[in-house]
């Protein structure tokens, strides 16, 4: 897995309260919020490097820990998942279940549909969609680009 640099990127010091904003819109509000936890992470820190190039402000949010996230004040997940932007995408290389809660009705899940298969890994991601081509067209559906 990529390391990110963190002079780039916040500090997981978020970790702590479940989830935790990663990497920010840059000139105002986020038009759209990118999830993911562990591994697929870096899919979403990738699309928010391509979508910044291309004026898109992007939200990158670091979930780890969904109970933990639940415990925190109601002012706390909004600061993180403001309700207003409602154009999300949420990449799981497992199950999408439970992902719908934070990408809402109009958002995006990328993760299994079905019960998988064994391949060498950058043959399944492609196969499975868990790229970040993926991540980017999400989006652009999102947002009608």
């Amino acid at each position: 897995m990529p390391t990110f640099d963190r002079t780039k990127y916040a500090s997981a010091a978020g970790l702590a309260r479940g989830a935790y904003i990663l990497a920010d819109a840059e000139g105002g509000k986020p038009q759209v919020i990118l999830m993911a936890t562990g591994s697929e992470v870096y899919l979403c820190i990738d699309a928010y490097e391509k979508l910044k190039t291309e004026g898109i402000r992007t939200r990158v949010v670091s979930m780890p820990s969904w109970d933990l996230f639940e415990r925190q004040d109601q002012s706390y997940r909004d600061a993180v998942l403001p309700p207003d932007v409602t154009a999300r995408v949420a990449v799981e290389m497992a199950s999408t279940l439970g992902w719908v809660q934070y990408a809402g009705t109009k958002g995006r899940i990328i993760g299994m549909h079905t019960f998988g298969a064994s391949a060498p890994l950058k043959d399944l991601q492609k196969k499975f969609g868990f790229t970040t081509d993926a991540v980017l067209q999400a989006v652009r559906e999102l947002l009608g680009k």
